[in-house]
């Protein structure tokens, strides 16, 4: 992501009715024939920053500026609404391939999986026959940096199937990311010519 971009960050969650009370009555009255304003998410421009005296400090801006976190009490509520919903789109789902099983839960392996697939992806593997491999460098090193970081703030934390897996795929995409860049690399140098006189 451009450093000449910041994002704003806002609170979604569901306001308790005296907070919303309470807004009600601190808020100027409006012309009731104007639209609600909606605070939604934005994109901060580069101008913007510089009005509002971003600088240097700004990641301890932004943590300021950031909502408090959710309570217990809001995310059991939104985790149960969560699998709630999840529960009904799978039973959509098999209901229009009743062949089809549960799906298994979610585990660490497959979160490992993703970006290992990911970060192949991006280095142009999968790509079909016959057509122009396109190589995301820049989002394969994220990715793979990802990885690397997953590996570094579980350290202690997983079991050993679970590491032995974290660090194979962290060192197959390290070694293939090397493989990419040296033939990028080497394209623009040219083999030298074979002779082609008699000695």
């Amino acid at each position: 992501m451009s450093e000449s971009t910041k994002f704003e960050v806002i609170d979604r969650r569901k306001f308790k009715a005296e907070e919303e009370e309470r807004e009600t009555a601190e808020a100027p009255a409006s012309d009731p024939t104007e639209p609600a304003v909606v605070a939604r998410p934005r994109l901060v421009e580069p101008e913007e920053r510089a009005e509002t005296g971003a600088g240097s400090d700004a990641e301890d801006e932004t943590f300021a500026e950031m909502p408090p976190p959710p309570t217990r009490e809001e995310t059991r509520e939104q985790k149960s609404a969560y699998e709630a919903s999840a529960e009904r789109l799978e039973d959509l789902v098999r209901a229009q391939n009743p062949g089809m099983g549960a799906q298994q839960p979610v585990d660490f392996e497959q979160l490992v999986q993703q970006f290992y697939v990911s970060a192949m992806l991006q280095m142009g593997a999968g790509t079909p026959q016959g057509q122009p491999v396109r190589v995301d460098l820049l989002g394969a090193r994220q990715t793979i940096d990802l990885l690397g970081i997953l590996a570094e703030k579980t350290r202690g934390n997983l079991t050993d199937a679970e590491d032995r897996v974290l660090q194979t795929v962290l060192y197959e995409a390290r070694m293939t990311f090397l493989e990419v860049t040296r033939m990028i690399t080497l394209q623009g140098v040219q083999a030298p010519a074979p002779p082609t006189g008699k000695k």
